[in-house]
């Protein structure tokens, strides 16, 4: 048997170390010029006609404490360029305790198409996991139009969403359609960084959507079928999961109807939502999403996330192994550099897209992002979160 002296058993494992870093960060790469290729060739949608409304929408919003907020997407929904005969909107209160419920009566009182439904009355006590996606079965099932239409209630519409959706469906005949979020962005640190990082997400989206992938939606910008909800049994064998209201959803929808899934690529159609207004909401919202990742069926989506978490560890990890072994960091050095170019020249096509502009000193934003990538990922699969002043597993 062979014993190492301890300077050529450290050697071995820094050896190891660049050797599975390096495999991971060409994967990743490989990854993100494909999504970057795809993107590109993906073409926002416009109308080959002029499609008459036809489309009806019972457009769902779940809200929790959104007094701040709930007013202002109803307006935004109530100026829509669209047939008021058309649509109706079901806010489902989850169990707010500020002014939430009094506003949208306020308006509910003037619109007879916008009515309320309290979560509370409709549980009656009893205990769950997923109330979000109890609030949208909920509306479902008190839903007269024949899509559903699902967003949040600190968002902002735009006046043709609902008339692209229907040009999209009238064109496409799909039986979902997700479609493009954005963030707003008053030029802070934190929010700079989310916008940035979110656009990221919605850029893989659609460059997954132009490769026929259907990885990722969004439910601040989701529609689906009423029949094709109960078609998949709704959200069970999903329920008792806090999150997923939309990609859960979505890959059972996927799973019997694959030829038929959409996404309404065009500026029209970008809901605005805001961003976390504090470090703690923003690391637990991205906690939040990661806890869906082992949830996922679509092993490519699986294999990706887990990528990029052990590729981001990683990194993080270098530094501090490189006061055993100094060359580690300038492989490090190299390693971000190329991560960061990578990634600006496929977010410089994103944020046009968006209308997102982009500062060299964006480009900074590289090394939280890695540390909080690795920080929420390892906390969404194996801890628990806090969600709107309620502990979730």
């Amino acid at each position: 048997m062979i014993i190492l002296k301890p300077q050529a058993l450290i050697l071995q494992i820094m050896y190891l170390f660049i050797l599975i870093v390096g495999v991971l960060f060409l994967c990743y790469a490989t990854i993100m010029l494909l999504y970057k290729h795809w993107f590109i060739k993906l073409k926002p949608y416009v109308p080959q006609t002029t499609y008459p409304p036809k489309t009806s929408f019972t457009i769902l919003i779940p809200a929790r404490n959104e007094a701040e907020n709930i007013g202002l997407l109803l307006q935004s929904i109530i100026q829509q360029e669209y047939p008021i005969d058309l649509w109706e909107v079901i806010v489902i209160d989850d169990f707010s305790t500020d002014a939430t419920t009094k506003i949208v009566l306020q308006i509910a009182n003037l619109y007879p198409n916008i009515q309320l439904v309290e979560l509370s009355k409709v549980l009656q006590g009893t205990q769950l996991n997923s109330y979000k996606k109890k609030a949208i079965e909920t509306g479902i099932s008190m839903a007269k139009k024949d899509w559903i239409v699902t967003t949040d209630a600190d968002c902002l519409a735009p006046k043709e969403w609902l008339s692209t959706f229907d040009a999209y469906i009238q064109e496409k005949n799909p039986v979902f359609a997700g479609g493009p979020v954005a963030f707003t962005n008053d030029g802070s640190v934190l929010q700079t960084f989310q916008c940035i990082d979110f656009m990221a997400l919605q850029g893989i989206t659609a460059a997954a959507v132009s490769a026929g992938l259907h990885a990722m939606c969004n439910g601040a910008n989701l529609a689906y079928r009423k029949d094709i909800f109960y078609d998949v049994n709704g959200f069970k064998g999903i329920d008792n999961i806090a999150s997923g209201d939309d990609m859960l959803l979505m890959n059972k929808i996927k799973a019997l109807y694959p030829d038929r899934m959409g996404y309404v690529f065009s500026p029209k159609a970008i809901i605005r939502t805001e961003p976390m207004h504090t470090l703690s909401a923003f690391i637990n919202q991205r906690i939040r999403w990661a806890s869906k990742t082992n949830k996922y069926k679509d092993v490519s989506v699986v294999v990706v996330l887990w990528l990029v978490l052990l590729l981001n560890i990683g990194l993080l990890a270098m530094p501090f192994a490189a006061f055993f072994y100094h060359p580690l960091l300038w492989f490090w050095l190299l390693l971000i550099i190329l991560k960061t170019w990578i990634e600006a020249s496929f977010a410089v096509h994103i944020a046009a897209f968006f209308s997102i502009n982009l500062k060299k000193r964006d480009m900074l934003l590289q090394f939280p992002h890695i540390l909080y990538t690795s920080f929420a990922g390892c906390f969404g699969m194996f801890g628990k979160y806090s969600w709107k002043d309620r502990k979730v597993k």
